[in-house]
């Protein structure tokens, strides 16, 4: 197989969570009063899982290309994750590379998925 043409090299990658680190991180853990999440994961069979998921029902409603956006958030701050940073998966209803960035429309009859693990500590990529 060969290397999708959107992958970064790890030093990239490295650089970039750095500036994230560097900048905003620092603001939130001043913000928040301790250091949050910054790193989830998924394993391969749930995204695989839910991917297909939102290909069946994408289908079912006559949408050809769905795609997936990430966003950020954050749990309630009385609840019990003490207000940590969480990320979740929205489908939308065509991917995001048929045009501009942030163009294609979130799809609301399909659920999110937000059952990930964040590191605390954050792990260092």
């Amino acid at each position: 197989m060969n290397r999708p043409k959107k992958c970064i090299s790890v030093e990239e990658a490295k650089g970039l969570q750095n500036n994230w680190k560097n900048s905003r991180g620092k603001e939130i853990e001043r913000g928040q009063g301790y250091e949050d999440t910054r790193e989830f994961s998924f394993s391969v069979e749930e995204l695989q899982e839910y991917l297909d998921y939102v290909k069946e029902k994408s289908r079912e409603q006559g949408v050809v290309n769905p795609g997936i956006r990430i966003y950020f958030a954050a749990y309630p701050k009385n609840g019990p994750k003490k207000s940590y940073s969480t990320v979740f998966l929205a489908p939308t209803k065509d991917g995001a590379s048929l045009g501009t960035e942030g163009e294609s429309e979130n799809n609301y009859e399909i659920e999110p998925l937000n059952t990930v693990n964040g590191g605390k500590p954050p792990m260092e990529y």
